[in-house]
């Protein structure tokens, strides 16, 4: 930036712009810092119902399904289990599988923190992914 000294016609009068970028890139940052991200609930996977007249093929079969009855009982793939051996034998279930996939079927007369009980059962036994079945998908619709 040049600067005129002396001159005949008196005062001049130009506008800093250095400041002004300076604040203007200061407030920037500053915005961007302070947006908020968008949070992030649980992950759900929710199974597909098969077409009409497929049939179950071999990863059918290997599919886990933790199921929780109206008296809060649960089973993994109809065989009981309690709540404080659900963990391990899910360890168990999956210690020799690559796809760590289970999913979740709740009762309709139950509340929600039983399903999330057993979706965090799930996450601290090393499963990745989680998905919730309904009666609806069941019945193929």
């Amino acid at each position: 930036m040049g600067m005129a000294v002396g001159g005949s016609k008196g005062p001049k009068s130009d506008i800093n712009m250095t400041p002004m970028i300076d604040v203007l890139l200061v407030l920037i940052i500053i915005f961007m810092v302070i947006t908020p991200l968008t949070p992030k609930g649980l992950e759900a996977l929710v199974p597909q119902p098969p077409p009409p007249g497929a049939q179950a093929n071999a990863s059918d079969v290997r599919t886990v399904v933790i199921t929780i009855d109206k008296d809060h009982k649960f089973a993994i793939n109809n065989e009981p289990t309690n709540e404080a051996q659900l963990g391990s034998r899910l360890y168990e279930i999956f210690k020799t599988r690559a796809e760590r996939v289970v999913f979740v079927k709740g009762d309709n007369d139950i509340e929600f923190r039983w399903v999330a009980e057993a979706i965090d059962i799930a996450h601290g036994a090393g499963i990745d992914k989680v998905g919730l079945m309904l009666a609806s998908m069941e019945a193929g619709q």
